[in-house]
This record gives C-alpha cells, sequence and structure tokens, in this order.
C-alpha cells in the first residue's frame, strides 16, 4: 500500500508539479509515414510525414533522414522551423540519389533535445 502512494505521489509530481511542461516534454519524433516515388531522372522523391510535440524553438523536430540498409546515410531534409500548430506535418525531399541495389530504404527523424530515437519508418522503394 505504501510502495502504491508513493507512485501515485511521484506521478502527480510529474505530471503537475512542472516537470511536464518544460521543453523535453515534447518527446521523441514519430515517423508516421513515408512514399517513395521514381522520377524520370533516376532519383526520387521523398514525401515523410513525422510527428512530434514542437514546443517552440528550442525543441523541435528540425530534420529526417533517409539511411541506406547498413545504416549509411543517404539524404537529409532540414526543417527550419517548429510545427507547433500543424501535426502531424508532411514535407518533401526531391532529387534523392539511391545507389543501385538498393531496395528499402529507413527514414528516422531528428528533434533538437533527443536527437535521435523516435519510432522509425522502413519504405521499399517503387521501381524506377
Amino acid at each position: 500500500m505504501v510502495k502504491f502512494i508513493a507512485t501515485i505521489a511521484v506521478s502527480a509530481l510529474a505530471v503537475f508539479g512542472g516537470v511536464a511542461t518544460g521543453p523535453a516534454w515534447a518527446g521523441e519524433v514519430t515517423v508516421v509515414g513515408a512514399k517513395a516515388s521514381p522520377l524520370p531522372d533516376g532519383t526520387y522523391r521523398f514525401d515523410v510525414t513525422l510527428r512530434h510535440a514542437d514546443a517552440g524553438w528550442s525543441h523541435y523536430a528540425d530534420n529526417w533522414e533517409i539511411l541506406g540498409p547498413d545504416g549509411r546515410l543517404l539524404a537529409r531534409r532540414v526543417l527550419v522551423h517548429p510545427h507547433e500548430h500543424e501535426q502531424p506535418f508532411t514535407r518533401s525531399l526531391s532529387r534523392v540519389k539511391i545507389p543501385a541495389g538498393i531496395t528499402k530504404v529507413r527514414i528516422r527523424g531528428h528533434d533538437k533535445v533527443h536527437k535521435y530515437g523516435g519510432k522509425e519508418f522502413e519504405i521499399t522503394l517503387p521501381r524506377r
């Protein structure tokens, strides 16, 4: 019973005591969807949808990356401002060169506080 009461007290402190109101509360970036479209020049266009509780300029989703199967960075889309009132949001990146033989890529998001670590998204590339 004492352990249960202590757990409730700690939880209440975290929620109502100000811990939950700081910029770290926004959490990590979640990649909720992605689409790859082949372009006539042999490159791809990526449309990526992110969700993040942006909390102003000090804590917002500031980029997303396309990684090859081996973890190598293939492209990065920089986000230059918070999207506090647009969640989830989609941004695109065109003319992404994908090396021959790669059929799947991974998309991951990044934010100013947590860096990487949220839910990633794997996508199978359509044929060119």
